[in-house]
């Protein structure tokens, strides 16, 4: 199950993902960001790469398949993504292994989904925009 837009209309749909090819896992959602980019997909201000599409940038799940011969990652771990690719949205979603990030178990979902793209932003901020010392 995934929130998909066409247009700019959010709608559920049921859709089959398949499983996971080489160098891939697919990942349970536990707990997805909400942020104000996605509003501009949805306006049009930023085009997504193909209609329909499915919003969102981060999220934390369990890792529920391994695609053929990958390790370094085990059914059940916990990992969390942000930015590339979108699709958060969904219930689940499958994702390149090399992009996602453990999370230790003393962490929750909920705050460990934003930690990523927050960090990324502070990051940018103090080191890019303006060098703190």
């Amino acid at each position: 199950m995934l929130f998909c837009i066409s247009m700019t209309v959010l709608k559920l749909e049921d859709v089959e993902i398949g499983e996971p090819c080489e160098g891939e896992i697919r990942v349970r959602n536990k707990a997805i960001g909400i942020n104000f980019i996605d509003v501009y997909f949805r306006r049009g201000f930023y085009k997504a790469s193909s209609m329909p599409f499915v919003p969102g940038m981060e999220a934390v799940g369990e890792v529920i398949a391994l695609g053929p011969g990958l390790i370094g990652r085990k059914i059940w771990d916990v990992v969390a993504y942000v930015l590339d690719p979108m699709g958060s949205y969904a219930e689940e979603q499958i994702l390149p292994a090399e992009k996602v990030v453990p999370v230790p178990p003393s962490i929750d979902p909920t705050i460990a989904t934003p930690v990523l793209l927050k960090g990324m932003t502070a990051q940018i901020l103090l080191r890019g925009c303006f060098k703190v010392n």
